[in-house]
C-alpha cells in the first residue's frame, strides 16, 4: 500500500471525518461542542480502554522483547524534546524564556488521542505492535514536564526572580494527574486480569470504542478550530513553522532509535507518533499550576490547533510509510 493509499484510507476513516466535521462546523460559525463533563468522561473512557486492552494483551503473551528498550528510548525522547523546542523557539520567535519553556514542554509530553488514533490505524492496516506500548505512552507524559520546569527555574533565576518552583505539590500534580493514573492504572489492571478480565468488560471497553473515539474527535475538532479563531493573531509564520518542525524532529529522532534497535514497523510507527505528538491535557494543567505567567492560549493554539490536526490528517499515514520503509531495511 502506497503512502497516498494510506493517507486516503486515513482521511476516509470515520474518526478523522468526524474530526474534520468539528473543524469545518466551528470555522463556519457553529457553536458545536460537548459539555465539559461529557468531554472529560470520554477522555477517561478512551484512556481506560486503551490501557486495559494493552495490559490484557501483554498478559496473554503478546508482548515482544524490545519493550524495555522502547521504554528507555521513550523516556529519553520525552526529556530531550523540550530542550530542542526551546532552542527552536529562540530562533523562530520573540517570546520570552519562560514562555518558551512552557510551550516547549508541550512537545515532549504526548497526546494520548493521537496514540489511540495511531493504534486504530495500525489495526485497520493489519500491522501488529507490542501491546506494552501503552506503558511507554504513560511514561512519556512526565519527563517533558520536568525538563520544562527546569528551564522555567533557570529563566526565573536569570531574571532575578527567586521564588523558584514549589516542587513537592508540583510533583504530586505531575505524577498523580488523572491521565497518568487512569492510563497506567488501567494497564496494570488489564495485566493482572488478562484475557478473562477483558472478556468481562468487552461490551463496555471494546465494542463502543470506535464510536466514543468519533465523538471525542468531533469535539476536539471544534476545540482546535476555536483555538485557531481566537489565537491566530499571535501565531506568526515562524511560530506556525515551529508547530510543524517539532513533530518532524520527533519522527527523525525516534526513527533513528527504532532503526538502530531493529524494531518492527508497528512499534517504530508508534514510537515516532509519540515523539511527534504534543500534549494538550497533562502539560497545560501542570503549566497552569507552576507557570501562571505563561499564556496557555498560545501553547494550545500550537499543540491542539496545529500539531494535533497535522498528526491526525497527515502524520499518521506518513509515519506508517516511514516505519515500513525503515523496518524493511533492518
Amino acid at each position: 500500500m502506497t503512502f497516498l493509499d494510506m493517507a486516503l484510507a486515513n482521511l476516509a476513516s470515520a474518526p478523522v471525518l468526524f474530526f474534520l466535521l468539528g473543524i469545518a462546523a466551528t470555522l463556519a460559525g457553529s457553536t458545536l461542542s460537548l459539555p465539559e463533563g461529557a468531554a472529560k468522561m470520554l477522555s477517561i473512557y478512551l484512556m481506560m480502554a486503551i490501557g486495559f486492552k494493552g495490559g490484557a494483551a501483554l498478559a496473554g503473551g503478546e508482548g515482544g522483547g524490545h519493550l524495555p528498550l522502547i521504554l528507555l528510548a521513550g523516556l529519553a525522547l520525552s526529556a530531550l524534546m523540550p530542550l530542542i523546542g526551546e532552542r527552536y523557539l529562540r530562533v523562530l520567535s520573540r517570546v520570552g524564556p519562560i514562555e518558551r519553556a512552557a510551550i516547549a514542554g508541550h512537545y515532549g509530553s504526548i497526546s494520548i488521542v493521537t496514540f489511540v488514533a495511531a493504534t486504530s490505524a495500525l489495526a485497520a492496516l493489519g500491522i501488529a505492535h507490542d501491546p506494552g506500548m501503552v506503558a511507554v505512552a504513560a511514561a512519556m507524559e512526565t519527563p517533558a514536564i520536568l525538563t520544562a520546569l527546569i528551564l522555567v527555574y533557570r529563566a526565573r533565576a536569570a531574571a532575578g526572580k527567586g521564588e523558584g518552583i514549589s516542587w513537592k505539590p508540583l510533583l504530586r500534580e505531575v505524577f498523580l494527574n488523572g491521565a497518568i493514573v487512569i492510563l497506567f492504572g488501567s494497564f496494570l489492571i488489564g495485566l493482572a486480569t488478562g484475557k478473562p478480565g477483558l472478556a468481562t468488560v468487552k461490551p463496555f471497553l471494546v465494542d463502543p470504542f470506535n464510536g466514543a473515539l468519533c465523538l471525542f474527535l468531533l469535539d476536539l475538532g471544534a476545540q482546535a478550530a476555536k483555538g485557531l479563531r481566537t489565537g491566530w493573531k499571535e501565531l506568526t509564520p515562524r511560530l506556525l513553522s515551529f508547530a510543524l518542525l517539532m513533530p518532524v524532529t520527533g519522527v527523525v529522532l525516534a526513527g533513528g532509535v527504532a532503526f538502530a534497535a531493529g524494531l518492527d514497523a508497528g512499534n517504530t510507527m508508534l514510537l515516532m507518533t509519540l515523539a511527534a505528538s504534543a500534549s494538550y491535557i497533562a502539560v497545560p494543567a501542570a503549566m497552569r499550576f507552576a507557570v501562571p505567567e505563561a499564556r496557555p492560549a498560545m501553547s494550545l493554539s500550537l499543540s491542539l490547533g496545529l500539531t494535533f490536526p497535522f498528526n491526525i490528517l497527515i502524520g499518521i499515514p506518513l509515519y506508517v510509510a516511514i516505519a515500513g520503509w525503515l523496518a524493511a531495511r533492518t
